[in-house]
């Protein structure tokens, strides 16, 4: 990075960019579990059924779908305030808004009322990342850009540690209704960040929307392997995402209370989240971002089985915080690689909708096919639905094995 002095370290590290992508961050993590694990926490205390519960996972189809309209956000400014920080602003008022009118409501009594304002809240969430994403990209230059993605990194856990840790505490203390109108003020943070953080100034602008829709789709799908690659990121996470969306069930089924969920499930998770993602990225280093990937979704799966030992040992509080540590550190792990082998692939000229392409895959599987969860767990029972679902890895990884094999040596794809 070229710093000659620890003062040039503290002074990059104290840079303005740097705290606006702490900021964003923790506006990019506030949404996400209000719209899954959270609510679905809610959902179970109200009694709703396992079928419900999973289905819950179809609210977050906008992550998704978002590639669609991110086009939209590459060409066209709003508020007069720059391509960025103009739709920043539309996001967080959205998301403000969504979380608020979702506090007024009743899961059960209001249901479709209740899914409509967690789908809006979704969308807006969805939007926003891939403004973040592409703010992050363009403001910073390429070698701050990984200290960039640390920062927001921080900022995105902590607020996951809000809205899945403390909230869940406070829920054992008040309302649920009320614990989401509190959680609401926290997109204030990415609003008054977004208004006074500096417009990122781009050379190359889509000049129109058939531009910004056309390019970064054929540029990749002109490279070799283009269809095994997307296959790969569709399938890497899929048990993971499968098991994940039963969690706050599998919780409630144990007999565990909101706040020892909060306490011990939820509390300590940026911590192993964030100690497993720094490791992760040392060991990238030393393996390579392909030998990471197949190590660490290795270690996901297993992971995912310890939640089986759990479920025969009962309601223990010491193996619930041993597997949920477990299962967090290979988490951070696991998305630091995935992260790493995402931002190789994107092209610099298309990064946004790429980008945004390459994460709605990833969240495929916790939306589309995690929302049957419910339907697994009543035919396996919890046990046999964590094995199942560790299972599930298997498919990614075989082609992972493929597309390392290919890279190495490209006659072998013959």
């Amino acid at each position: 990075m070229g710093i000659k002095s620890a003062r040039e370290f503290l002074n990059l590290l104290s840079k303005k960019n740097m705290l606006v992508n702490l900021l964003l961050g923790f506006s990019s993590g506030l949404p996400l579990l209000l719209t899954s694990r959270t609510l679905q926490l809610w959902f179970a205390y109200r009694g709703a059924s396992n079928v419900l519960v999973g289905t819950i996972a179809l609210i977050g189809l906008p992550y998704s779908l978002k590639f669609l309209w991110s086009p939209l956000l590459d060409r066209y400014k709003i508020l007069g305030m720059g391509r960025r920080r103009g739709w920043l602003i539309v996001t967080q008022i959205g998301v403000f808004g969504a979380i608020w009118l979702m506090s007024m409501l009743d899961p059960i009594k209001q249901t479709k009322w209740m899914m409509a304002g967690a789908l809006i809240l979704a969308f807006m969430s969805a939007s926003q990342d891939t403004v973040v994403d592409a703010y992050r990209r363009e403001i910073l230059p390429d070698e701050e850009i990984g200290l960039g993605a640390s920062y927001y990194n921080m900022g995105y856990r902590v607020a996951m540690w809000i809205t899945g840790g403390l909230a869940v505490i406070l829920a054992g203390h008040m309302s649920w209704n009320s614990v989401f109108r509190i959680v609401s003020f926290g997109a204030v943070v990415g609003l008054i960040t977004s208004v006074f953080a500096d417009e990122p100034t781009v050379e190359h602008v889509p000049r129109t929307l058939k531009q910004a829709v056309w390019l970064p789709f054929r540029e990749f799908f002109e490279r070799d392997h283009a269809i095994v690659i997307l296959c790969f990121i569709l399938l890497y996470k899929l048990g993971d995402a499968m098991a994940a969306n039963m969690f706050s069930n599998f919780y409630v089924h144990l007999g565990f209370t909101p706040v020892e969920i909060g306490v011990v499930a939820k509390s300590f998770t940026p911590i192993s989240v964030t100690v497993g993602g720094f490791l992760g990225g040392i060991l990238i280093l030393r393996l390579g971002v392909y030998r990471s990937l197949f190590l660490f979704g290795l270690m996901q799966a297993l992971s995912t089985c310890t939640f089986a030992i759990l479920n025969v040992m009962g309601h223990s509080i010491p193996m619930l915080a041993t597997v949920v540590f477990f299962e967090d550190f290979s988490t951070g792990m696991n998305a630091t690689a995935l992260i790493a082998y995402l931002a190789t692939l994107s092209n610099r000229n298309f990064t946004a909708t790429q980008y945004a392409l390459f994460m709605s895959l990833v969240n495929i599987p916790r939306v589309l096919i995690s929302s049957t969860a419910g339907h697994f767990v009543d035919v396996f029972g919890f046990g046999g639905f964590f094995i199942f679902s560790a299972l599930l890895a298997l498919p990614g990884l075989s082609l992972l094995y493929y597309l390392h094999r290919v890279t190495k040596n490209p006659a072998a794809a013959a």
